[in-house]
């Protein structure tokens, strides 16, 4: 408890307030100087980072509202993102994502004068440090598109505030960091799957370039290099047996998972799982009502799993993650209650439910989903087969004997990820991607969508405007 209150106290030491682009405070010369000074303050500042880092991907909002996967749960408490009616009134601040950037700059730059005992443990810090960097990006470039880049701290009142940057650009910087960390990686960077590692690079590097193929009009090359990088974060790891165990708190970082956010025990509340989970005076009249992982407190279902991921786990009726996925409370007269995520339970204790199952970054079943989509887009679409085959057989649901044309087989491996990452941040980056390649339209595709020309991307608040001048709105959101 002592090392988390210095970490935290670290943090706000230097933390961020309201002035300018990202509303930092100046950071004093006194301040600067009275903290970094020894191999430790590096150290603990990373793991301040870290906190922050899971802080800003614990939600929804930005990677699985505006998708298909959630309609309202028993007590609706619907975002702005989940209702389509986005306006530069009400538009989600990228505040906290900036926060973490400072953070991330303010090591990179203190750091830098800084012996440590063995130089390889400080490439190891700035390594993982990049990767934060470039992973804040990354999410910041698929939720808004073009976005200022803020590659040094915010120490002064005087430092110009800038512009949005073109996608382009941020993809660049988003590859150059990738790069810089494995550059710097000592070995396989792997300290715990809590951290992360040359492997968890890989697995960022082949979802970048993806990303780069398909939305902002890349190459071949791209898709060639990010099979390259699914098969570097693979290295080692196989597909764990059980689909279930995957998030059983009793079995963290199994044998598949490359990169994940730690949640302790009774150490934090509010994971974002708990909004898809019942309080227990809802379910408590259902006949499976043990089965159900319900909470006294700590549970809210604002959402409930859609019927369309429903359909697409019905349609194979031996696939195994469906049950580990999703569980129905059904009353005694055979109707249901309400539909929950049973996929990530938690760990009960004294009659009640924490929710802390571990944020699941990255896996092997997604770089072998990666591996199908790239292969699938460069028309190999034998080989996407075999691997969208790995997936399926895991599932228990068979070889994939349908249409092997490149649009059937895109089509069936955007079906896939739907079932194997469902609720694990995927599914409206995935949604994007597709669409942006030709494979889907997703105004056909998000029932909110249907019929609307809403921009794909989020606007930015008035307020930032307001304050930056050199910023534009988001196109669509004038």
């Amino acid at each position: 408890m002592k090392k988390i209150k210095y970490i935290l106290l670290a943090m706000s030491a230097l933390t961020l307030g309201s002035c300018q682009l990202t509303e930092v405070d100046t950071i004093s010369d006194i301040t600067n100087d009275q903290y970094w000074n020894s191999q430790g303050d590096v150290e603990s500042y990373l793991f301040g980072i870290y906190n922050k880092f899971r802080s800003v991907q614990n939600t929804t909002y930005y990677s699985e509202d505006r998708g298909d996967t959630f309609i309202p749960g028993l007590e609706a408490g619907l975002s702005t993102a989940w209702n389509q009616n986005l306006t530069p009134q009400n538009a989600p601040n990228w505040l906290d994502f900036y926060n973490l950037i400072h953070h991330c700059n303010l090591l990179l730059k203190y750091s830098a004068d800084i012996e440590f005992q063995k130089q390889d443990d400080k490439n190891q810090i700035l390594a993982e440090t990049h990767f934060i960097r470039a992973f804040t990006y990354f999410t910041l470039l698929k939720s808004w598109g073009d976005v200022p880049l803020e590659l040094e701290p915010t120490e002064s009142d005087s430092k110009p505030q800038l512009p949005r940057a073109s996608k382009n650009e941020v993809m660049a910087q988003i590859l150059l960091d990738i790069d810089l960390a494995l550059e710097r990686f000592p070995g396989n960077g792997l300290i715990s799957k809590t951290r992360a590692s040359k492997a968890a690079t890989h697995a960022l590097r082949a979802d970048a370039l993806l990303w780069k193929a398909k939305v902002l009009g890349g190459n071949n090359t791209d898709l060639e290099e990010a099979i390259s990088s699914a098969d570097a974060a693979s290295a080692g790891l196989s597909l764990e047996p059980d689909f279930s165990k995957i998030y059983d708190t009793e079995n963290r970082n199994g044998k598949e998972v490359i990169f994940t956010l730690h949640f302790e025990f009774d150490e934090k509340d509010d994971h974002y799982s708990d909004n898809l989970k019942p309080r227990d005076i809802f379910v408590r009249d259902a006949v499976n009502f043990d089965d159900i992982p319900y909470a006294r407190s700590g549970a809210r279902s604002g959402y409930a799993p859609s019927p369309k991921i429903e359909s697409a786990f019905a349609e194979n009726p031996d696939d195994i993650r469906a049950d580990a996925s999703i569980i129905k409370a059904i009353a005694a007269d055979n109707s249901v209650i309400g539909v929950f995520d049973n996929k990530m339970r938690g760990t009960i204790v004294a009659e009640n439910r924490q929710y802390d199952s571990d944020i699941i970054v990255y896996r092997l079943a997604e770089m072998i989903l990666f591996r199908a989509e790239a292969l699938a887009a460069l028309n190999r679409t034998g080989e996407a087969i075999d691997e969208l085959n790995k997936i399926r057989n895991r599932a228990q649901i068979g070889n994939y004997n349908g249409s092997t044309g490149k649009n059937a087989v895109e089509h069936e491996i955007l079906k896939e990820r739907f079932r194997e990452l469902y609720l694990e941040l995927k599914r409206w980056p995935d949604l994007l991607r597709f669409h942006h390649a030709g494979t889907i339209d997703v105004y056909n595709e998000v029932p909110n969508l249907s019929g609307t020309s809403v921009p794909l991307y989020f606007p930015i608040p008035v307020v930032q405007i307001d304050r930056n001048p050199n910023l534009k709105q988001t196109e669509g959101y004038e």
